[in-house]
């Protein structure tokens, strides 16, 4: 998800938004074994972890108000 999109979230659904990417990052690894090379596998663990970082941000900014 890109920052803008993000940005237009209330502070509950960013909480949503970052618990349901942790979980799903949490089970790709689960699933790591059996998609070892696979570039779609490798891909989508960069982007969650992309979209995890940049709504914490966010999270973070507008909890102090920015």
């Amino acid at each position: 998800m890109k920052a803008s999109e993000l940005r237009g979230l209330s502070i509950e659904e960013l909480n949503q938004k970052i618990n349901e990417s942790e979980e799903e990052l949490f089970n790709l690894r689960m699933k790591k074994t059996f998609a070892a090379d696979n570039k779609e596998f490798v891909n989508r663990k960069r982007e969650l972890k992309k979209t995890i970082a940049v709504a914490k941000t966010i999270l973070n900014e507008k909890k102090r108000g920015k």
